[in-house]
């Protein structure tokens, strides 16, 4: 076009703004923009919306931000769609003070939030658990003259599934049905998830029956949801059946379900079923993904198969998956239930990269290890008396900020008083109060029994004393 003497207008690079936005592609966008500011064409609010939004949509706040600011001294005015497009990009971060920053800036500009805006401020007052915040802008809304279309009650519905408070989403629901507000399959299938969280799994069955008759048809991710929530609960069978009734409706098992069903027999240690899913599901050309390969992965250490384990890594590997934390997690675990520790510690130094020279690691393959890895190493390097290498791995983890949980002080504890180092039991102690767990009755049980067992009596008495403001006896 430019090579034919056309000039490019602030249409043209808004449709190539647009595409690198809906591309995702940061670098191309700010080239774009960079352009169109070289050739003395000046950006229009459209514009600096969309390079907003291209960085909103990737979590670059900060840059998001730096554009909004230079839109603003430009004395370009922002417009409804600026501030709904930062309130979201701040919304999918869960910062509710910068939200609400930009909400009560947006008012002071005259502009008249819409339904996009409050359901945004629904959405994430529900993330942070504030519902009552989230019911009272829900309430507000239509004092503005907006009404709440499905995704605004689908955002709180959500809100009070999560919180467990299953009464308050079902009036939602039957508030919806009474205002003529459409229900779709999303608003099913997030009860569905909120009866299945709760245990409440005949309940969710219902729903899905409730669905049908209001001519509703359930897809894949509902099915998945009541499946799932079999799963966790070890009704293996009954998740089969809903299983079954998918195949029966023409709704196809994708890797979501097979990978649910997989997970669900190897914790019920039925490796062999796990296992033949595992086939019928490469048989119908659905490809496993990390999910798929951990869930087996766990099932056989569980069992003692690290063989085969291990020779489902090297599968994963071959066909292009790599492993997350919680597969080198399994291993590691499985490793160390069959006493090879210090084939246990090796595949964490690998996996993780410390100590390796760069040269030599391949960081495509590598994964940065959480608290459950180090939890799971640590727990298994004390139960095999390994508690000089536990420290070290518990001092590692504490410096790379993991908090503890109570659990892994305990064995800690428990281990240190095993082989009577009682200073190293009293740095625990103080790290504990530092963390703030100390009001758990298990820490204290360890502590008083602990140092009796080595005649610090004063210190065990001190202990007994903190167990009795709890009404707690000690043992």
């Amino acid at each position: 076009m430019v090579s034919r003497g056309f000039e490019p207008t602030v249409i043209t690079y808004g449709i190539l703004l647009n595409c690198c936005c809906n591309q995702g592609d940061f670098s191309n966008a700010r080239k774009v923009f960079d352009e169109m500011l070289q050739r003395r064409i000046e950006p229009n609010v459209v514009i600096y919306t969309i390079l907003i939004r291209v960085f909103c949509n990737g979590s670059e706040m900060e840059e998001a931000e730096r554009i909004f600011k230079s839109m603003k001294e430009s004395g370009v005015d922002p417009n409804l769609y600026t501030y709904v497009t930062l309130i979201d990009g701040y919304c999918k971060m869960g910062d509710v003070k910068r939200v609400f920053e930009l909400y009560s800036d947006m008012l002071w500009n005259g502009l008249r939030p819409d339904v996009v805006t409050f359901a945004n401020l629904v959405d994430v007052l529900c993330k942070v658990d504030n519902l009552k915040a989230a019911q009272n802008c829900f309430v507000y809304m239509t004092k503005f003259g907006v009404f709440p279309n499905s995704y605004v009650y689908n955002c709180l519905i959500d809100g009070y599934c999560k919180a467990g408070d299953l009464v308050e989403a079902m009036q939602l629901l039957v508030q919806m049905e009474r205002n003529g507000i459409s229900v779709d399959v999303f608003t099913y299938s997030i009860l569905v998830k909120g009866f299945c969280d709760s245990g409440k799994l005949e309940e969710a069955k219902d729903l899905i029956e409730k669905m049908g008759k209001a001519g509703i048809l359930c897809n894949t991710v509902t099915y998945n949801v009541l499946i799932d929530g079999y799963c966790k609960m070890g009704y293996m069978e009954k998740a089969i059946d809903v299983c079954s009734q998918m195949t029966e409706r023409k709704i196809e098992p994708n890797v979501i379900t097979f990978s649910t069903l997989i997970d669900g027999f190897c914790k019920k240690r039925n490796i062999k079923a796990a296992m033949g899913l595992y086939t019928e599901m490469v048989i119908k050309g659905l490809v496993p993904d990390v999910v798929t390969y951990t869930a087996l992965i766990d099932g056989h250490c569980k069992v003692g198969n690290n063989k085969e384990a291990f020779e489902l890594h090297k599968e994963m590997l071959d066909a292009g998956v790599t492993p997350n934390v919680f597969t080198v997690s399994c291993l590691i675990d499985g490793l160390l239930k069959d006493g090879s520790t210090y084939g246990a510690i090796k595949l964490f130094l690998e996996k993780t990269g410390v100590g390796c020279p760069g040269g030599k690691v391949d960081h495509r393959r590598l994964c940065s290890p959480n608290d459950v890895m180090y939890a799971v190493l640590i727990q298994g390097l004390c139960k095999d008396g390994r508690i000089f290498k536990a420290t070290k791995f518990f001092a590692e983890m504490r410096c790379n900020g993991f908090k503890p949980d109570v659990v892994l002080y305990v064995i800690m504890l428990e281990a240190h008083f095993r082989f009577n180092h009682v200073i190293d039991v009293m740095m625990l102690h103080a790290d504990v109060l530092k963390m703030g767990v100390m009001r758990n009755t298990s820490v204290y049980h360890v502590l008083s029994r602990g140092y009796k067992e080595n005649a610090y009596l004063k210190h065990a008495q001190m202990c007994s004393e903190h167990l009795m403001e709890y009404d707690i006896q000690c043992p």
